[in-house]
């Protein structure tokens, strides 16, 4: 992973100086509310439902065991609400679930004390007072983590391909090139204040793993003819309340013009977004009202920005050999830890087929631990286990771990001589569901259960899936399917990419669900990235967990021998399956619940998103 320098530590450092003072000045009263807002959103602090959020970025998900056992204290000593806060959240959710009788599910627990995985490889904490800010970023800044740029109107914590410089499909290591931009983009004095926020995704790889195709900026390698490495951009992807795929604005750009390219992009945008309406401030947006006169417009920026400005940013051999060599391979060495595991056992055998997977050095594995499991939300890790995460990345990885935009942890340096003792202690943790891939291995945001912006409560219907789906012949009969689901329309669940998406809404203060259909990211299994389509009028929650069993039954009837859900959507035909989803309405829950007095529902300010 990137070998942070004495200029990166230092940074940082100063960073989270900035931060204490900001912090210090707004609580003697020197700063108000809303002079702090903006400062403490582009160092990652949220004010959400019931507390404060601290987002934290993990750069193109690369993570050291030093920084997890850092997350694993502040998890520990830092994410603990005081009682009277934790039992006002706990009436708030008793209240909704008064509300809604007979129409919701089991409310899932109000957990502390853990860190969350998210679609974007950040690590998020729910409950650190606003007080002690400071000091959890003073001890972030000690092993080079930090939440700078993970909220505002900046450009975001920058995304890769999980498998980057160890993929057998590799192109080119992209992970210099993100870290290139990310040094760049960091305080961009130009673009500190854009429209709306900015992400860019990067893919190494023949298959597209990054779900670029989705994002403000998709970057996928490309091999000229010649040899010669550049990038294919993709501009104007999005989800939210208005879906849109990227489009290209350049089939191929040379790996040294990336940033004065990106200069151009993000200036048009500056210069040319909404600012007006939060909800059209995205980039795409323009680019879509746009078209042909938006990419004009960039080439016409980007012309200037080489010939008038002489190509300020333009990237040297020399730079991309500096970034490059603090991408080392590290030192490996096979852990040789004996083992009981019944390496024949079909457990076993399964967490092989669906955990590890290929690597381009021999001998090597890489090996992806499950988060979606009984008893915890999606992408969750409490302190213990973070602790344990540590252990098992030096044992097993390197002391290097990675996290994934489908929230769960992977271990990039596998010996394979190891994997049976690895299993042992994964299995030993909670963590070697081999459902990787499969239903529950479903991206889930925190919902209504944390977000001030969320419509509904996701967790709770996670929770549903999971233990109904716990037959493993069952899950692997199905094969692969992604299922996603967002509490709303900010889509942090990513449920327009969904094969099967799921979005809370809110309805008179209550909670409903919209369900859509053949979504898919842009990898080799879903195709081309597309949004899914909505099959009707929402359902309660309580409906849900029979929507999903009545579109499996559906596949099972329809299907052509190991054919995979998103092919058999594809084959079949949207209407098929959607008469399928409307048929498991319960109609007498829908009267009872429009009868029911209106509540106040969820706040929709999409101030912080």
């Amino acid at each position: 992973m990137y070998q942070y320098t004495s200029f990166d530590k230092q940074f940082v450092k100063l960073r989270a100086e900035q931060f204490r003072d900001q912090i210090e000045r707004w609580q003697r009263g020197e700063l108000t509310d809303e002079q702090l807002l903006p400062l403490r959103l582009q160092n990652g602090w949220y004010i959400q439902r019931y507390a404060p959020m601290a987002r934290i970025a993990v750069p193109y998900g690369e993570i050291s065991s030093t920084q997890l056992r850092t997350l694993a204290h502040i998890a520990r000593e830092y994410d603990q609400p005081a009682p009277e806060l934790l039992a006002h959240a706990q009436a708030t959710q008793d209240a909704l679930q008064d509300a809604q009788p007979g129409t919701t599910l089991p409310a899932a627990p109000l957990r502390y004390g853990y860190g969350h995985f998210t679609t974007r490889t950040n690590v998020q904490f729910n409950w650190i007072p606003i007080t002690r800010a400071a000091d959890v970023m003073d001890l972030l800044a000690s092993v080079s983590m930090h939440g700078i740029q993970t909220s505002g109107n900046d450009i975001r914590n920058i995304t890769c391909d999980a498998l980057e410089g160890i993929a057998e499909d590799s192109i080119v290591d992209t992970r210099p090139f993100a870290e290139i931009t990310r040094q760049w983009s960091s305080l961009h004095p130009e673009f500190s204040y854009l429209p709306r926020k900015f992400k860019i995704a990067f893919n190494g790889a023949e298959e597209d793993r990054a779900a670029t195709g989705w994002y403000d900026i998709g970057l996928q390698a490309r091999r000229a003819e010649d040899g010669s490495i550049g990038f294919t951009v993709k501009v104007g992807g999005g989800m939210g309340r208005t879906p849109i795929i990227g489009s290209v604005v350049r089939e191929f750009l040379p790996w040294d013009q990336l940033l004065n390219y990106i200069e151009a992009v993000v200036r048009t945008y500056n210069s040319y977004g909404r600012r007006d309406n939060k909800w059209k401030a995205r980039i795409k947006i323009l680019v879509k009202s746009e078209g042909q006169n938006f990419i004009d417009a960039v080439e016409k920026e980007y012309k200037d920005i080489v010939e008038l400005d002489g190509a300020p940013h333009t990237i040297t051999q020399a730079e991309l050999d500096r970034v490059t060599a603090n991408f080392v391979v590290p030192a490996l060495q096979a852990a040789n830890l004996p083992s009981k595991v019944n390496t024949q056992g079909q457990l076993y055998q399964r967490w092989l087929q669906q955990n590890v997977r290929g690597h381009r050095l021999p001998g090597l594995k890489t090996v992806t631990l499950s988060f979606k499991r009984p008893g915890f939300a999606t992408g969750d890790a409490d302190a213990a286990t973070l602790e344990a995460l540590a252990q098992l990345a030096e044992q097993f990885s390197a002391a290097e771990a990675r996290l994934t935009h489908e929230q769960n942890l992977m271990l990039p340096w596998v010996h394979e001589s190891d994997l049976p003792a690895l299993y042992d202690a994964a299995r030993a943790l909670g963590l070697a569901q081999p459902n990787i891939g499969l239903l529950t291995d479903m991206i889930i945001c925190p919902g209504g259960d944390f977000c001030s912006l969320a419509n509904a409560r996701s967790l709770h219907i996670g929770a549903a899936v999971t233990e109904r789906y716990q037959d493993l012949d069952e899950l692997f009969d199905l094969g692969p399917i992604d299922l996603h689901m967002s509490g709303c329309i900010n889509s942090c669940g990513h449920h327009h990419s969904g094969h099967i998406g799921i979005l809370g809404v809110d309805k008179d203060g209550k909670e409903w669900y919209q369900v859509s259909l053949g979504g898919s990211d842009g990898s080799a299994l879903s195709g081309a990235a597309v949004a899914g389509k909505v099959v009707g009028p929402s359902f309660t929650a309580l409906e849900v967990p029979g929507v999903i069993e009545a579109l499996l039954d559906t596949f099972r009837q329809h299907r052509n021998g190991r054919e995979t859900f998103i092919d058999c959507v594809k084959r079949v035909g949207f209407d098929t399956f959607k008469a399928a989803a409307n048929s498991a309405r319960l109609a007498d829950k829908h009267e009872e619940l429009h009868a029911m007095p209106k509540t106040s529902g969820y706040a929709k300010d999409a101030q912080e998103a």
